[in-house]
């Protein structure tokens, strides 16, 4: 089994979703009481929200190949960078460690393709959802195409990500807009809905909606599993 060297703190709420999904995966496949051999270094979300908000993403860089190259020195297989946003500095990541990173939007991809969906709805932060890192690579590497929320949509969903949930604070009106934005991107036309922050999966499931939906938390906790078994 390898070891999976985790990223996490941002927030810890998906976090321990992460450890829970990754330890309880292993333990499905091996049986008994086997459980993930992982490392984990978590970081001071309260730093990275405000040099996000800052736009400092150089200093952000320099944050994330440091917790990576720790987790590569205290004998991390492959990296877990358990947050959507952050994956905005993956080609950083991998140019300063030699172990692999397990890319967010890839095990993602891999589900919507094995559903055969062309045009997915993606949902999570403004950056995420804004900015090109996310969407430019399910298109060119996948061939998959993305319709985001409108301005105003795009505005309340990063709002409640961050004054709500990466608080662990979850609110009933705060569901029924995103189910809201939902129904508007699959009237839209897309054929699915990406929860495109680790957070929203703690707000938003198949209880409350029909639509397919891909956690991207539960995805990639999957995947590095599988990875960890190989």
């Amino acid at each position: 089994m390898k070891t999976i060297g985790l990223i996490g703190g941002m927030s810890w709420e998906s976090s321990a979703l992460y450890y829970q999904i990754i330890n309880r995966g292993i333990q499905e496949k091996l049986g008994g009481v086997h459980s993930g051999k992982s490392l984990l270094y978590s970081v001071d979300f309260n730093e990275i929200a405000i040099l996000q908000k800052e736009g400092n993403w150089e200093k952000l860089g320099q944050l994330m190949i440091e917790a990576a190259q720790k987790l590569e020195k205290g004998g991390a297989d492959f990296i877990v960078l358990c947050t959507n946003t952050m994956h905005k500095l993956s080609d950083e990541i991998e140019k300063n460690v030699s172990i692999p990173l397990l890319h967010i939007v890839d095990a993602a991809a891999e589900e919507i393709v094995k559903d055969n969906i062309k045009k997915i709805g993606l949902l999570g932060t403004s950056f995420t959802m804004e900015q090109t890192f996310f969407k430019d690579r399910l298109l060119y590497k996948h061939k998959i195409e993305t319709i985001i929320p409108n301005e105003k949509q795009r505005a309340d969903i990063h709002r409640i990500i961050y004054e709500e949930l990466v608080k662990g604070i979850i609110n009933t009106d705060s569901r029924n807009v995103f189910l809201e934005i939902i129904s508007d991107l699959m009237d839209k036309g897309t054929e699915g809905i990406i929860l495109g922050c680790t957070e929203i999966e703690l707000l938003i499931t198949n209880e409350y909606t029909d639509v397919k939906l891909f956690k991207t938390a539960e995805i990639h906790a999957k995947k590095a599993v599988e990875f960890a078994l190989e």
